[in-house]
């Protein structure tokens, strides 16, 4: 009777991820679709030198936001799982709040590094006081509308196809926006205000559908205090800290690792290898999606259903990677080199091994996309800490011993036996948690 209740248990969680991809891949679609109208807005709009501008405060408050935003959805699924399963909700409120806390406390400390890079940096990025200023004000609408909170309680309650209405309001934010920016201000202020109120947008489209899903199961919101959470949820700080170390690693690594290729080979190196990374990680995008989507399942299996069905629904998740994975690997070599070409041109068709290198990468991520969610479903998150470390320290250790000898192939061949390395760690302390 209990194999059978597992076995349903797998089969459900496994028919969720599906759906709960492909509404994240549906969000992720018109997005795409919109962004091709917009950014064509807004080149032709600003020219080369203040679309440069443009673009440079866009990725100063991006990687500002990625340095000192915590992915506390995963807390919230997580750890609100067992209290919405017991109807605790004023203990899963609770457990919300401490998350806002966090979110609003990332906040504050990106304003601050956002001005002193204006202050340090401005010059160098050619701001003006004012534009330094909008520059300012632009980042701290990027860091109050950090929506990792309310996007945990849409996830909890299984409601992906909120979470993708609500995330579609950027583009279509910046449609309109662009659109009234292109009429009304057709500078970099007006673009900059249309980016912010999407922002805004999307944020205040989450809050309201994610009271409206958790309606009553929330609990009230007087309830105790917010800081209660942390003796009531054992671990909960552990876990905090490994999540963010974890995606703050992965994210600057690969940065990092763009700015090394630079130093060896100089900026033709770096723009081929940059472009190829780009292009790899566009062919596995799913494995982003498919992570998030295999955590809250995991998650909920392993609460309600037990250990037999957590293997189950780990297993087929398993298939499922590495059937994608493969046939990522073939459209790279069947598909690659005239993709290449027709994206960039002629000029860069030299990238074409870098392409395969980095994809092949890529790929072996996604084959082993089940194993980190595995992990922290399990209470296993310092362990992925200690191991995506381990990998990371791998990748920019043997660029720097490469490149010097072969170039950016080196490069991208590092990528490759860090990732193997990497899976292969991933791997084994699976499979360990599930032999537990």
């Amino acid at each position: 009777m209990d194999s059978k209740r597992g076995s349903g248990g797998a089969q459900e969680g496994f028919a969720r991820i599906l759906a709960n991809t492909g509404w994240l891949l549906g969000g992720k679609g018109v997005g795409a679709v919109l962004s091709l109208a917009y950014l064509a807005i807004v080149t032709r709009t600003l020219g080369v030198a203040d679309f440069g501008r443009f673009a440079l405060v866009l990725s100063a408050a991006n990687v500002i936001k990625t340095l000192v935003s915590f992915d506390s959805w995963q807390i919230v699924v997580r750890y609100g799982q067992p209290h919405l399963a017991s109807g605790n909700g004023d203990a899963l409120n609770r457990v919300l709040r401490f998350c806002i806390l966090i979110d609003l406390g990332s906040a504050a400390a990106g304003g601050l590094i956002a001005a002193f890079i204006i202050l340090a940096f401005g010059s160098l990025m050619d701001l003006s006081a004012g534009m330094g200023w909008q520059a300012w004000i632009f980042c701290m609408v990027m860091m109050i509308t950090i929506r990792s909170s309310p996007t945990g309680v849409l996830r909890l309650f299984d409601r992906f196809d909120s979470g993708a209405f609500a995330e579609t309001m950027i583009p279509v934010g910046r449609m309109i926006g662009a659109l009234l920016a292109w009429v009304l201000m057709p500078n970099v202020t007006g673009f900059l205000i249309a980016w912010g109120v999407a922002e805004l947008l999307c944020a205040v489209s989450y809050w309201w559908l994610a009271i409206r899903v958790g309606g009553d199961s929330l609990g009230g919101w007087r309830a105790g205090k917010a800081m209660d959470a942390r003796t009531e949820n054992p671990g909960i700080v552990g876990f905090l800290t490994a999540t963010n170390l974890q995606t703050t690693l992965s994210s600057v690594g690969q940065q990092v690792a763009v700015l090394v290729v630079g130093l060896f080979v100089g900026p033709a190196g770096a723009g081929l290898y940059r472009l190829a990374n780009q292009l790899a990680n566009s062919l596995t995008k799913i494995s982003s999606l498919l992570s998030r989507s295999i955590f809250v399942e995991l998650s909920r299996t392993h609460g309600s259903h037990g250990h037999e069905a957590l293997g189950m629904l780990f297993r087929r998740t398993n298939r499922l990677a590495l059937i994608a994975g493969a046939v990522i690997i073939v459209l790279i070599l069947t598909i690659g080199h005239p993709l290449l070409g027709l994206i960039a041109g002629k000029a860069f068709l030299p990238g074409y091994p870098l392409l395969v290198l980095l994809g092949i990468s890529a790929c072996i991520d996604l084959i082993g996309v089940s194993y980190r969610p595995l992990l922290m479903a399990t209470d296993r998150a310092t362990l992925s800490l200690r191991i995506t470390l381990v990998s990371t320290a791998m990748l920019l250790g043997m660029q720097a011993a490469l490149l010097p000898l072969y170039g950016t192939i080196g490069a991208a061949a590092a990528n490759v036996v860090a990732s193997i390395i990497g899976f292969a760690m991933m791997g084994l302390a699976s499979r360990r948690a599930m032999s537990r």
